[in-house]
């Protein structure tokens, strides 16, 4: 890896994080001063009188959100000192959208009208799109390695383009994004494939494991500290049930992660996102059954879909969700949503011609899924 003072855009370099009252003197204080029964906050301009519906919610969160890792840490089988491993983000989309501005100088135009290439990123479609649209915010060039597809039925059916990926690379790509399991392919890449893209390129590698408690394989997580080039998003809207809280989470070199907190928005993650996120994270047998029941019942709708007529493919699945090749794709989304099931067409993804993405629902869901696809008029392939 090249150092981080030669990856990072060199004006990052002298930022200097926005000071806010709770950095300079955190709430947490109180338990150096045990001596002291009440604090009095007279230094943030907050309102003191409390907020209208009494919920306390008027005083500023702690900006490094250090109860909430300090649980993170637990569950994830982190020591105690690593929380400065963690960043929490807005979703994943927030690291995914600071790593650019960190890392990633923008495509600019010259005054004479030309365009003057900045750094790159690249992605491997059909993947996660926020990291092309994010991309296109920062005006950096996007490279893209499409997956390879095997078509022949067998298992495997989409991997990683290794040898395609590392060619790709030039002296401007600074971000390689992963996602594994991917989206919307639903696989899980393999291991030595991935160690290899880390290992081959001297930037930033962004591995997304947003879907990771569903697939049978271990995270890169127990293995951050081997890979300084390596960063891993997580995230509570899966496995853990917390989509509307839009909590992600991203682990790397604590280097990375300083850079991360010195320019994020003070006070990013809110009280209640944080409180919540805590209370919830105690649910750990919640958390193991509720993954459970999902395996359970991705390998009924996959089970079942097989049987059906019009449907070419049931691809295999580490996630949460199963990709399904239809006769006519579209023609089976429009009356579905005419039954009030909603399932995403990925029909128009390259790669995914054909392909419908169905999220595994409850057991009275997808029975009914079963049951209404057996009703359409599907042709047979």
């Amino acid at each position: 890896m090249r150092p981080l003072s030669a990856l990072l855009r060199k004006h990052i370099l002298g930022v200097k994080p926005y000071s806010s009252a709770r950095s300079e003197y955190p709430t947490g204080n109180a338990e150096a001063t045990p001596h002291i029964t009440s604090q009095t906050f007279l230094d943030a301009n907050e309102n003191a009188f409390g907020s209208p519906n009494g919920i306390g919610v008027h005083r500023y969160p702690d900006p490094l959100q250090m109860a909430l890792k300090r649980r993170i840490a637990e569950i994830k089988n982190l020591s105690a000192d690593r929380t400065g491993t963690i960043f929490l983000g807005n979703g994943s989309d927030e690291p995914i959208d600071l790593l650019m501005r960190a890392f990633c100088e923008p495509s600019v135009y010259a005054p004479s009208g030309e365009i003057v290439l900045g750094d790159e990123i690249i992605i491997t479609p059909p993947t996660y799109g926020m990291y092309e649209v994010s991309a296109a915010i920062h005006n950096v060039v996007v490279c893209r390695v499409p997956l390879l597809r095997r078509r022949d039925g067998k298992a495997g059916a989409f991997s990683l383009d290794v040898d395609g990926i590392l060619q790709a690379v030039t002296p401007r790509t600074k971000i390689i994004f992963l996602c594994s399991p991917n989206n919307p392919t639903a696989n899980l890449f393999e291991r030595n494939a991935i160690e290899r893209i880390i290992a081959g390129f001297d930037g930033i590698v962004v591995l997304d494991e947003a879907y990771i408690d569903f697939a049978a394989e271990q995270s890169f997580l127990p293995h951050l500290a081997d890979f300084p080039n390596l960063v891993i998003l997580q995230t509570f809207s899966k496995a853990w049930g917390m989509a509307a809280l839009r909590l992600g989470m991203a682990f790397a070199d604590e280097g990375i992660i300083r850079v991360l907190n010195t320019i994020k928005p003070p006070y990013n993650i809110n009280i209640l996102t944080q409180e919540t996120a805590i209370s919830a994270l105690y649910h750990t047998d919640w958390h193991k059954d509720i993954v459970e029941s999902i395996l359970q019942e991705r390998q009924f709708l996959i089970v079942e879909l097989q049987k059906l007529s019009g449907v070419e493919r049931v691809f295999p699945s580490d996630a949460n969700f199963i990709l399904v090749e239809f006769t006519d794709a579209r023609a089976v989304y429009e009356a579905l949503v005419q039954k009030n099931i909603i399932v995403r067409d990925r029909s128009g993804v390259a790669l995914c011609e054909g392909c419908l993405r169905v999220t595994v629902g409850t057991h009275e869901e997808n029975i009914r899924l079963v049951h209404e696809l057996g009703q359409i008029a599907l042709p047979k392939g």
